[in-house]
């Protein structure tokens, strides 16, 4: 046989059929007899014909390509989220198409036409952050549509991000079994999503340890360093006794250490401090300064796509809102310097 590429012809004449009796057979499907199905699957294994993944899917009905709508590609957050998933799809032999709207509402419209006109077997949109909702725009498409890093405003979409309630229920547990009681928390607005179930998720760890937060409904203002430098601020000016603080992000968690070690505190001997993103991890560092929640965005990302994939191929589609889990990554702000 010649160096050019194998082709399903070549796989036919070795085996003596036509050239669709071995498509059908090895698609796994056809009315061959066990000896001529054996001849085909033969030869295809002697001649290491590997089928082309885009004429099955074609042959399905399929473009075998996924639309991948973003809302803010260059986002520091989302990039881990979009690669995860793009791989994920390219690991299926799925192609993909992604276009971001750069949070412009008429460029999602505009590209929504485009993916319909495109005929992609799947949408998958990808969210700024798993604090807010995304307008629906599943109505639109025929095929399966999934979200992630984000959930949609409607409640039959299928949406995939991070665990903010289990990312305070960590954060807590931990500083408790410190030996920390006196626990405050330094997050944006509670009428953000995330930041809500981060305060829930610590507030039912402190309650059922009979323990209440410092500050009672602790400290809220937006995502900020310049907030976390004033909320800290603020913490020490009202006088509260505090041994620890669970910080929104990593951000925030950074400028409150600043002013806590400004004002002559030890860190974590005098105050322990957590906060969220693993920011470090995220560009690649390993810095174990901060303890921090890592969200496992790129856990959201893949199982998402694969969410996706599935459907596609016949699989359950369960409306909702689906939560990945993140872990905690211990780090010298809470357990201190390791030796």
């Amino acid at each position: 046989m010649s160096s050019k590429a194998i082709s399903l012809k070549d796989v036919a004449a070795i085996a003596g059929v036509s050239v669709s009796t071995a498509s059908k057979v090895l698609r796994g499907g056809g009315k061959a007899s066990d000896a001529t199905r054996e001849r085909i699957l033969e030869a295809a294994a002697r001649l290491d014909y590997e089928p082309n993944a885009l004429g099955q899917f074609l042959a399905q009905g399929r473009s075998a390509t996924i639309g991948v709508l973003t809302l803010n590609a260059p986002g520091a957050f989302t990039m881990p989220v979009l690669t995860a998933a793009t791989t994920a799809l390219g690991a299926r032999d799925l192609s993909v198409l992604v276009s971001d709207s750069r949070l412009d509402r008429s460029v999602v419209a505009a590209t929504v036409r485009k993916f319909r006109a495109r005929k992609v077997d799947g949408l998958l949109v990808v969210g700024d952050g798993s604090g807010t909702a995304m307008r629906s725009v599943t109505a639109g498409f025929t095929v399966p549509v999934v979200y992630a890093y984000g959930f949609s405003d409607e409640p039959d979409d299928v949406s995939f991000v991070h665990n903010g309630q289990v990312a305070g229920e960590l954060a807590g547990r931990h500083l408790i079994e410190l030996g920390r009681r006196r626990i405050a928390h330094i997050s944006a607005s509670l009428d953000d999503h995330s930041a809500r179930e981060r305060a829930e998720g610590l507030a039912s760890v402190l309650a059922a340890e009979g323990l209440d937060l410092v500050g009672g409904a602790g400290f809220h203002g937006d995502w900020s360093r310049s907030w976390g430098r004033r909320a800290a601020e603020d913490l020490l000016a009202s006088g509260l006794d505090f041994d620890a603080v669970f910080c929104g992000n990593d951000t925030i968690a950074m400028a409150a250490s600043e002013v806590f070690r400004q004002a002559g505190l030890r860190i974590p001997a005098d105050v322990a401090i957590v906060g969220f993103d693993n920011l470090a991890g995220l560009m690649d560092q390993h810095d174990r300064t901060l303890t921090t929640i890592d969200p496992l965005l790129s856990s959201v990302g893949e199982r998402a796509a694969e969410y996706l994939a599935d459907a596609i191929a016949g699989g359950d589609y369960e409306p909702g809102v689906h939560r990945i889990d993140g872990i905690l990554i211990e780090g010298e702000s809470s357990v201190g310097p390791r030796p």
